[in-house]
């Protein structure tokens, strides 16, 4: 059974970089596209970034595209999420997620029905 725990999370101010980490386990992880969403409190779960298996192709949210960078390290089986200029609209619990099927539209992609296995997600909280 695939696992997957975020890591990273923390306090920070706006303006401040963090980046996220997201340990893959159970499965192969190149059979799996990786992806981040977020929780905001009393908001629906969002999505935030794709990669694809081979880490070639990535897919960004229109709110952090620019600021937002999604990677991947096969040697470790591990995610990242690194996150610059951070917002105080950025607190959220932020989520890893594995989809093993290719998904070329974005439609697609932003959709966490897409996603077969989930993490338990991490706090990222962002002061004014």
């Amino acid at each position: 059974q695939v696992q997957l725990v975020e890591s990273g999370g923390g306090l920070v101010h706006a303006g401040d970089s963090l980046t996220l980490s997201c340990a893959f386990s159970g499965g192969t992880f190149s059979s799996y596209a990786m992806g981040w969403f977020r929780r905001a409190p009393g908001k629906e779960r969002e999505f935030v970034a794709r990669v694809s298996k081979g880490g070639t192709s990535t897919k960004y949210a229109d709110s952090d595209k620019g600021r937002f960078t999604i990677s991947r390290d096969s040697a470790k089986n591990t995610v990242f999420l690194q996150m610059n200029s951070l917002k105080y609209e950025d607190t959220a619990v932020y989520y890893c997620a594995a989809d093993v099927t290719p998904r070329p539209r974005y439609s697609d992609v932003v959709r966490p029905e897409a996603y077969d296995f989930w993490g338990q997600g991490t706090q990222v909280t962002v002061s004014s």
